[in-house]
């Protein structure tokens, strides 16, 4: 096992001891968020990204492991398995090179070589791959003539012994490995067209470019061109290179009188076998790792989209806009409960400009509204310049925001929408939900599947098992890094939390419902199904406010309770201090002060541990999401026609991709900064960056009117 410890170790460059930690804390049921958070001492702080990526690779060695185990197993059983042989699979760590070395033992369905071996020329295939015999070879063949058995000529004997010996040539692991090793360093990936017609595949209708350089978001858009039938795709591989490494490693002498007879057998395995078989496994081994790496893009900025900054107490109205059916709009007031609904409809076909603005103004004097959250979806940019007219006709201070609508209409439809608002209208559920997605962005996300959030490239050709386990967890990490209300969260929220399920869920739900709120974190342990190793993994994300312990507004956890109110003593305060704003202040002064390596020892815990509970301590209730950029709040629109070369402007990240970022500039298309115009310096990745979420200044560099592209650059 250790050989797996130490290959995790080099891969994720971290100590094999720090590896051994983390995999007995995951054999023993922890969850990551509940390691990452609160084990730092014995995992020497690895942060929820490592340790997923540890979890993941620890999966995939030990599935390689098991496969190890049944491929000795099945070679044993056919009395083939030698030492050597042994010894080979056990070092390989790859699964791919695993195969390739169980290949020559795999049953296998008839071909030419096995029907050649039923014919009894397996030793004349021997006889010809040896290359020692001086006795001629069609004298030694005529030794196999069998008519019964199909062998009528010394020929017969001859290509059925090459067709033996094509295919022990295609199934030898070394030469394939060798040959891979060739393709990948020299192979060029190209591509013509299908069919002549206009497609978003133009770029690729005439192209090639060698694997080793392209990015993978060319690999999945070719890939998806060529499933789409737009496309074909071919692998132009060194052949000559390959051809003449295996005569090398197989031909001894170029003037016997097998040498001529085993070069036509080596291309003919090259061509026959070897070529078709290994292109498809670079391909699929270049999608495998594209879609690997758009698996990661998507979670990065769904994280980023998750952990946007909640707009708090404000009125808010959703504005979902719409054309012929009208713009839904649905007013919530500061905790997310619906206030009022109406629909308008100031847009094409019937313009009521003046209708929908005599009942909008309404509805904001009536609820005090101080902000409009706009959908981005279908007429957005007609129902921002008629928000932008109107809140010019009104006196007091109001503002909109452009919001992401990407799934609310897969919320609205979907059972959790029926049953949280089961007397309102599908069409008015869109609404709520892009209301509350800028009153509290996470709340509102988890509720929908987190590939309908509309981050990230290509979600939907990529291996979606792979996709959905990634999200989790990068759900999950988002939930448990802000924590949870664990009186106002729905189903939803408290199933992403360390240690709870959809069906605990459901049962702290009921039990509030039945019992009130929960003044303290142990009521938790009255909740059906939630026991003592639940509540371990749960209690650090769960927050109760006006509680009986101010410590359970932080992230200080239970087991940990004991040494805060021990720190606090030593400094001269206890835990309800934490609720005075001046003690606070004061507080804070006296932890700069702390020794910490001491205090640690003096207490009986890690050090790690103790700043963690001091930072908790000194902004009790804080959320970790306000210090990060809020959203742009607008006051008036731009238009498409309005932009120009030069023009600088304010946007927000809404995507990042591989070669480069979408920003939101306020007008209706958003505009594309190319990897080369994010930085003075070289980058590898945009997310080296920005972040989706963030607030960027941005130059225009390109306007194309015609397919109303804006290129940007937030070069200085």
């Amino acid at each position: 096992m250790n050989k797996i410890y130490q290959k995790i170790a080099e891969e994720l460059q971290i100590r094999e001891a720090q590896v051994e930690a983390t995999v007995k804390l995951i054999d023993d049921g922890n969850t990551i968020p509940f390691i990452a958070r609160y084990r730092k001492e014995v995992t020497g702080n690895l942060s929820d990204e490592v340790l997923r990526e540890l979890d993941e690779r620890l999966k995939y060695l030990r599935n390689l492991e098991a496969r190890k185990e049944e491929i000795i197993r099945l070679i044993d059983e056919q009395g083939k398995l030698t030492d050597e042989l042994t010894v080979k699979i056990a070092s390989t760590m790859v699964l791919s090179e695993l195969e390739d070395i169980y290949r020559p033992y795999k049953p296998k369905k008839r071909t030419r070589a096995t029907i050649a071996k039923e014919k009894g020329l397996e030793p004349l295939s021997l006889v010809i791959y040896l290359q020692k015999e001086k006795r001629d070879l069609y004298e030694m063949a005529t030794e196999y003539i069998d008519s019964e058995k199909g062998v009528e000529t010394a020929e017969d004997a001859i290509n059925g012994a090459l067709d033996i010996i094509a295919e022990n040539i295609a199934d030898d692991s070394d030469y394939r490995k060798k040959i891979k090793s060739f393709c990948f360093r020299e192979a060029v990936i190209s591509t013509k067209a299908a069919k002549e017609e206009k497609s978003p595949y133009e770029m690729y209708y005439d192209f090639s470019e060698p694997i080793l350089k392209i990015p993978s978001h060319r690999i999945l858009a070719i890939n998806r061109g060529e499933k789409e039938e737009f496309l074909k795709v071919k692998l132009d591989k060194p052949e000559e290179k390959i051809v003449d490494y295996l005569k090398k490693q197989i031909i001894q002498d170029y003037k016997s009188q097998f040498s001529e007879i085993l070069e036509k057998t080596i291309i003919d395995s090259y061509k026959r076998l070897i070529e078709p078989s290994v292109e498809r496994e670079i391909r699929s081994d270049l999608s495998e790792k594209s879609e690997e790496q758009a698996i990661k893009v998507f979670g990065k900025n769904a994280k980023q989209l998750l952990l946007q900054p909640p707009i708090k107490n404000m009125t808010v109205m959703g504005f979902d806009p719409a054309y012929r059916t009208g713009c839904k709009i649905a007013v919530i007031d500061k905790t997310g409960k619906v206030l009022d609904t109406t629909t308008v409809y100031p847009t094409e076909p019937q313009n009521d400009v003046e209708g929908a603005k005599k009942i909008l103004k309404g509805l904001i004097q009536k609820h005090q509204i101080n902000m409009i959250a706009i959908g981005n979806g279908t007429a957005s940019r007609e129902s921002e310049m008629f928000v932008s007219d109107m809140m010019k006709e009104i006196d007091s201070e109001i503002y909109y925001a452009i919001v992401s609508e990407a799934g609310a209409s897969v919320y609205s439809a979907s059972k959790l929408a029926t049953e949280e608002y089961p007397d309102i209208n599908v069409s008015l559920r869109g609404a709520i939900s892009i209301a509350r997605r800028l009153q509290d962005p996470l709340s509102e996300l988890v509720k929908i599947d987190p590939k309908s959030i509309g981050v990230g490239q290509y979600q939907h050709d990529v291996n979606q098992k792979k996709l959905n386990e990634s999200l989790t967890g990068v759900v999950e990490d988002a939930v448990n890094s802000v924590g949870v209300d664990v009186n106002t969260a729905t189903p939803s929220l408290l199933s992403y939390v360390s240690g709870i399920n959809g069906t605990i869920a459901k049962n702290i739900v009921k039990y509030r419902d039945e019992n009130g709120e929960l003044k303290q974190r142990k009521d938790l342990l009255k909740v059906p199904k939630l026991g003592p190793a639940a509540f371990k993994q749960c209690a650090g994300f769960i927050r109760i406010f006006d509680g009986k312990n101010p410590l359970e507004v932080t992230s200080v956890h239970p087991e940990s309770y004991e040494a805060a109110e021990k720190l606090l003593a030593k400094l001269g305060y206890s835990v309800d201090n934490l609720k005075d704003k001046s003690k606070l202040e004061e507080l804070k002064q006296e932890f700069k002060k702390v020794n910490v390596e001491k205090m640690a020892q003096e207490l009986e815990i890690g050090t790690l541990t103790l700043k963690d509970i001091m930072d908790e301590l000194a902004k009790p209730g804080r959320d970790p999401r306000e210090d990060l950029p809020k959203p742009v709040l607008r006051s008036d629109v731009l238009k498409f026609e309005d932009l120009a070369q030069g023009m600088e402007l304010t946007g927000t990240v809404r995507n990042v991709i591989d070669f480069g970022a979408f920003v939101d500039i306020g007008v209706k298309y958003d505009g594309l900064v190319h990897i080369s115009e994010m930085s003075e310096k070289y980058i590898k990745s945009p997310s080296e960056v920005v972040s989706v979420g963030d607030i960027v200044k941005v130059k225009v560099i390109g306007i194309d009117q015609e397919k109303h592209k804006v290129s940007l650059s937030m070069k200085s």
